[in-house]
């Protein structure tokens, strides 16, 4: 794995749903945890010690992902992260918004400062620190719906909608403005370090939305219209990564720009229907469930990845293969470098 070149074109070209000539690998996120599993090199604890151990972390994070033969880097700021009074998303209890007061006295206009102060340190480090040949895929995390969720709360967001739907409506439009501000600065500064900006935003369970598809159409997806206008408008692609049924919806996410989809889970549906339904519009990644890197053994997984990855390679144009979800410390290590060893020999059976 060391002698690995990292050429992220090869990913770029997933994005413009087109098939490389070499199939990319891509998580949408690895546990810090696992990595110091699998490199035998701990590094985790780096990221909370001084800036030169900082520095060092994120160092060590991109040598992991080149390590493991990507071509790009996963790695995002999140907004949540700087959200005064927020949690609720974690939490069983109303966030700071809970009526038209709260919302009012909220410091709206502070956080792209805020942001800049937490998130910038760590771009300007990956900036020092990642391999060549590399490029980021990520940059601003949590979306519109995400954000709702840490400040109000889902249970009481659906109080809101009920009770008080002009502050309801209002509340996403803000979300929008407040993403739009961030990622407006956000592009000119690093935006030359990303083949790919992403945003996860999981608006779904296993049999549909969280909120309504019409509530999904008239008050989510219309914040995101702005803020992949803005970031094709620099130049960059888009991927949407999103848990959940979410089909009623997936047209209007197409119509709004989004150049790729991230995140299946089989009982939901098989791949190849993502790939059947959307894959001559945009670019589909991901492929191998997360629960089978749980349930599977090592060998199994690598025969497994080596049959759907080379099949979802032919079906669909633009395609990265990865875990469906992400990679979260309950994965046995075995069972991820079984799906990152089968995308290796599909490699070298093309040549």
């Amino acid at each position: 794995m060391v002698t690995w070149q990292p050429d992220y074109r090869h990913f770029e070209q997933v994005m413009r749903n087109r098939r490389p000539a070499r199939l990319p690998l891509y998580e949408h996120m690895v546990n810090a945890g696992s990595m110091d599993q699998i490199t035998g090199r701990p590094f985790a604890a780096l990221a909370g010690g001084d800036a030169a151990d900082r520095k060092e972390y994120v160092r060590r994070y991109c040598e992991f992902f080149r390590e493991m033969t990507y071509d790009t880097v996963s790695i995002e700021f999140c907004v949540n992260a700087i959200l005064p009074g927020g949690g609720a998303l974690l939490g069983e209890h109303p966030g700071p918004i809970q009526n038209r007061a709260d919302f009012a006295a909220y410091p709206w206009d502070d956080l792209p400062r805020i942001y800049r102060e937490r998130a910038y340190p760590l771009f300007d480090r990956l900036r020092e620190t990642m391999p060549a040949g590399m490029k980021a895929v990520g940059g601003v995390g949590n979306g519109v719906f995400e954000i709702s969720e840490d400040l109000v709360g889902f249970q009481w967001l659906c109080y809101m909608q009920a009770d008080d739907p002009e502050l309801f409506a209002d509340l996403y439009r803000k979300i929008g403005d407040l993403l739009l501000a961030i990622w407006s600065e956000f592009l000119p500064r690093y935006g030359e370090l990303f083949a790919a900006c992403r945003i996860g935003d999981d608006l779904g369970y296993k049999t549909g939305t969280l909120l309504s598809p019409d509530a999904v159409r008239q008050h989510v997806i219309p914040q995101y219209r702005r803020i992949i206008q803005a970031i094709h408008a620099a130049g960059h692609s888009y991927l949407q990564h999103s848990c959940g049924c979410i089909f009623e919806v997936m047209d209007d996410w197409i119509a709004a720009g989004i150049n790729a989809k991230h995140s299946n889970e089989d009982a939901i549906a098989p791949f190849e229907e993502w790939i059947a339904r959307y894959g001559d519009r945009i670019a589909l990644v991901g492929g191998i469930d997360t629960d089978r890197l749980c349930r599977m053994a090592p060998d199994e997984i690598v025969a497994f990845t080596v049959e759907q990855g080379t099949r979802f390679r032919h079906q669909a144009r633009g395609f990265a293969l990865g875990s469906g979800n992400s990679i979260p410390e309950y994965v046995p290590p075995a069972g991820y470098l079984a799906m990152v060893e089968g995308v290796q020999r599909i490699r070298a059976s093309e040549g």
